[in-house]
């Protein structure tokens, strides 16, 4: 490490407790900043963002919907997986309900984008206190985060949301009910399982941190291989709807995402047990 390098570390390292807590306070401050600089973006292109982005999911030439198209095609030569497009108006009850989810929607996408940075942000914060070793393990911890987030919220959006919409704008307890959504119903729908989802892919990184700690090791986990399905699946049918598609389109991922995290803390204790010798 070069020689000005460890003095910045070490005149961190001395710093007092205020002065750690001004520091996080401008980390705190230029990540809201980045947030707002992306909302701001969003809300320039938000005719965009509504027509090609939120709405997108109810149009049948969406990604998944075309997918399960050609697999109908390839398996039954039929159109029977085929989805139509999906009827639905959404309908706005507040007189500032546009203006307020425009906002919500806008600060949603400004939070998503610059999540590798707020992450970057708060590495800056915790580095002095970490050891050489520590940080070599870390470096590239907010490239393999925010990778891990994005995946989430790309699956999330593109199979999970229009999946779901789908079933519930087809979902009807008898013909004299008619489905019509709120704008504000439907706009938090999309946003809530896209976030979710982000947030259940950071799974390996939770292990990671529970693995590096000790509280966690891959023998627990393996014998916990069960519980954890069962709670894969209880989570699976809280966010997504009470359809076996999505919560199977959902419980795959994540339990194989699992399965990457008992890799991970059997390669932490590998290396522990290196070090030790």
């Amino acid at each position: 490490m070069p020689l000005d390098q460890v003095d910045i570390d070490q005149q961190e390292k001395n710093m007092s407790f205020l002065d750690h807590l001004e520091e996080l306070r401008w980390h705190i401050m230029r990540s809201v900043i980045a947030i707002i600089v992306f909302s701001i973006v969003a809300m320039v292109n938000y005719r965009f963002i509504f027509d090609k982005i939120i709405f997108a999911v109810t149009d049948k030439s969406f990604p998944i919907y075309r997918m399960f198209c050609k697999l109908s095609q390839w398996l039954y030569g039929t159109d029977d997986l085929c989805f139509e497009t999906v009827e639905i108006k959404t309908q706005n009850l507040d007189v500032s309900g546009q203006f307020i989810y425009l906002m919500v929607v806008c600060f949603t996408i400004g939070l998503i984008m610059s999540a590798p940075y707020i992450l970057w942000e708060f590495w800056r914060f915790f580095r002095p206190a970490l050891k050489p070793s520590e940080r070599k393990y870390t470096t590239g911890l907010v490239f393999a985060t925010s990778m891990l987030f994005f995946v989430g919220v790309s699956f999330g959006y593109y199979v999970l949301a229009p999946l779901s919409i789908n079933f519930f704008v087809n979902f009807k307890l008898t013909d004299n009910i008619v489905n019509h959504f709120t704008m504000q119903s439907f706009v938090s729908f999309i946003t809530t399982l896209t976030l979710a989802s982000g947030v259940v892919f950071e799974l390996p990184l939770i292990v990671f941190f529970l693995a590096k700690l000790g509280l966690v090791s891959s023998e627990f986990l393996k014998q916990y291989r069960k519980h954890a399905v069962i709670v894969i699946l209880i989570l699976a049918s809280v966010i997504t709807p009470p359809d076996i598609m999505s919560q199977i389109l959902l419980t795959i991922p994540v339990y194989f995402l699992y399965e990457v995290g008992i890799f991970i803390a059997k390669r932490i204790e590998t290396k522990n047990a290196k070090n030790e010798a």
